[in-house]
């Protein structure tokens, strides 16, 4: 996840960690294995899936007001947080998560509360991420600005997912609450699914991994599926050239980049 400039604020300097040096040690917690993803899809009956609001997992208090913009978004962008990829699914993680995304984004990146709207946690618990976007979502009509992707701050939803998915793939819960989540989403501000991407897709980033990007267009057709629409059509084919382009050159670092330090979970 990036910031925009425009949004940041001047008098806080970068946070003095490294991605490197920090997923090394994160969580200091185990990996654990994905599972299949066969099992991940269900009916989208439910009109509103379960999001644990601000208040419920102890959220701190915005540094400042919420800006609440007149205009719905256009899309969703995915994100992972980039930390490890663990085998609590307790709500107690998930609180802990959403806890210490919000220190870190506040006390370490100087921005006035969390980032992102919405995360997703491995244990598939759905939690607000910056105030008040639960309720705007309830209304349908309006977005709260947010901080997670430069360029697409005012017009875009964006959804972290706990873990790293460079190599592996997300749990299975964890994928089906995602796609519940976009698509009541989609249903909320009348998106169609085809307005689901990666935060790559925008900013110089490795977000949301390898192999949750390219379960995007699995996730598109999972979401019509559930809104009972037509499946959208495939997505721009694959450029091999420039992958390797990127692959010789280093993709260059998001300017937020999506880890924890370790102090920060247990």
């Amino acid at each position: 996840m990036t910031f925009s400039a425009l949004h940041q604020p001047s008098a806080r300097a970068a946070a003095p960690y490294t991605r490197r040096s920090i997923l090394t040690g994160v969580l200091g917690l185990a990996a654990g294995a994905a599972l299949p993803l066969a099992a991940a899809g269900r009916a989208y009956s439910a009109a509103t899936p379960d999001i644990i609001g601000c208040a419920a997992w102890g959220a701190r208090p915005a540094s400042e007001p919420v800006v609440v913009l007149d205009n719905g978004p256009e899309r969703i962008v995915v994100h992972h947080t980039a930390t490890a990829n663990v085998t609590d699914y307790s709500k107690q993680r998930a609180f802990a998560l959403a806890r210490a995304i919000q220190t870190y984004h506040m006390d370490a990146q100087g921005w006035i509360d969390t980032g992102q709207h919405f995360t997703v946690s491995r244990g598939a618990f759905v939690l607000e991420g910056r105030h008040s976007s639960l309720a705007e979502l309830r209304t349908g009509a309006r977005q709260v600005r947010a901080a997670h992707c430069v360029g697409q701050n005012t017009v875009s939803i964006g959804i972290e997912n706990e873990g790293t998915y460079t190599s592996e793939v997300p749990p299975a819960a964890q994928y089906a609450a995602l796609a519940d989540l976009c698509a009541h989403i989609c249903d909320q501000y009348g998106l169609p699914a085809s307005e689901i991407y990666g935060h790559r897709d925008f900013n110089a980033t490795s977000c949301p991994g390898d192999r949750l990007y390219a379960l995007l267009p699995t996730l598109r057709k999972d979401v019509a599926a559930r809104l009972g629409t037509p499946a959208p059509e495939s997505a721009e084919a694959a450029d091999p050239i420039g992958d390797l382009v990127r692959q010789a050159t280093g993709r260059p670092a998001s300017a937020y980049a999506e880890y924890l330090p370790a102090h920060l979970l247990p």
